[in-house]
């Protein structure tokens, strides 16, 4: 019997990956839950595994009595001087007794401490080495729907993909390899314990980096990213030498490199544009495709004014605005966009306004 415990310990051992004193710790602790419902929570009793033998032994603590009148109590002294030859009447001694049965309510009980004590086990092992992942880029193989959340299998353990962190319209079908990001890793969770992401902007990030040897070596930096999931991105990048274009180096040949993260993404389409430390010119750049005439900025209320071609300013605003509420997400500015015949306009109508109020000012002085 002892024998089989060992080596029932030693197989769950290897296959949940959990360290062998962990498991006996937690049979120690489901048997002592039994013995307590078996023999009643009043008396002290102790349950110990021998972690070479398999040998279980249980205790409970007695006071030593010359007349002894209760047996779960006390213990005479001549039992107690057998125990331990230096114990006195009146003290308490730790006497072993050898359990035969625990009962079927007992055995029950045990049994489902044992699973409990497993999971949390389990959720302890899969927290430590998850714990410093967030943010990390992971592949895993979808499992199952739960409610309207996505299970997805990563290795040894579960991961989940709640709704909200899905992208629109994106399926997911059972079997189907994704990526995604550790956005969360939660120590105490009875369910899952990981939570991904495929709408973070830094799954963008992530997705480069594992694409781009540059970027995971340095050489080119992600300065900013403005991300509407399932539908555009845009990602500024610098590059840490004058002789390496970095734009072209995240693009790849043919557009080979930046093809490969549209495709992870569902199509997603995405801008790579050169980061600048003139803001006039990120912003610029950051409103691409459309060609820009002229940009005046205001630093103190962080807003700048941009001034496009009259057939460009719809694709410099984008559909329903998108371009240019990428390109002020990325470059952390208000943008304002008008062309040249609104410019124009306004231009005249200010100078109207000068000459009239002019006018009206020298008329007063005369009269």
């Amino acid at each position: 019997m002892n024998s089989d415990l060992l080596g029932i310990i030693e197989q769950i051992s290897r296959q949940r990956e959990l360290g062998r004193d962990v498991l006996i710790d937690a049979i120690e602790k489901a048997l002592l839950q039994a013995a307590k419902k078996r023999y009643g929570t009043h008396r002290q009793i102790s349950v110990s595994i021998d972690r070479n033998t398999g040998e279980i032994k249980v205790s409970t603590q007695k006071k030593v009595v010359e007349i002894m009148t209760d047996f779960s109590t006390e213990v005479p002294i001549e039992e107690a001087l057998k125990i331990d030859p230096d114990v006195q009447v009146g003290q308490s001694i730790d006497v072993e007794s050898i359990p035969q049965d625990f009962g079927r309510i007992a055995a029950q009980t045990a049994k489902q401490i044992v699973a409990q004590r497993l999971r949390e086990a389990e959720r302890e092992n899969i927290y430590e080495e998850f714990k410093d992942s967030e943010g990390e880029v992971v592949s895993g193989v979808i499992q199952r729907y739960e409610q309207h959340d996505v299970i997805v299998e990563l290795d040894r353990t579960e991961a989940i993909l709640p709704q909200r962190e899905q992208i629109k319209n994106e399926e997911y079908r059972r079997g189907d390899r994704i990526r995604a990001l550790i956005i969360e890793v939660r120590p105490d969770s009875k369910n899952q314990q990981i939570i991904l992401s495929r709408t973070h902007p830094d799954l963008v990030k992530g997705l480069f980096e594992l694409e781009v040897p540059e970027i995971a070596e340095g050489l080119v930096e992600i300065k900013s990213i403005a991300r509407e999931p399932g539908d555009r991105t845009k990602i500024a990048v610098a590059a840490k030498s004058e002789n390496l274009d970095a734009v072209g180096t995240c693009v790849g040949m043919r557009g080979s490199r930046v093809q490969m993260v549209v495709n992870e993404l569902g199509g997603e389409r995405i801008d790579v544009l050169e980061w600048s430390s003139n803001s006039s010119k990120l912003i610029a750049a950051s409103l691409s495709p459309a060609k820009i005439l002229n940009v005046s900025i205001d630093e103190s209320t962080k807003s700048a004014k941009v001034v496009v071609l009259n057939d460009q300013l719809s694709l410099a605003i984008g559909r329903k605005g998108q371009n240019v509420r990428l390109a002020a997400k990325l470059t952390g500015w208000a943008i304002d966009i008008k062309n040249q015949s609104q410019v124009e306009i306004s231009a005249k109508e200010k100078i109207a306004k000068s000459i009239f109020k002019s006018t009206t000012e020298n008329k007063t002085d005369i009269e």
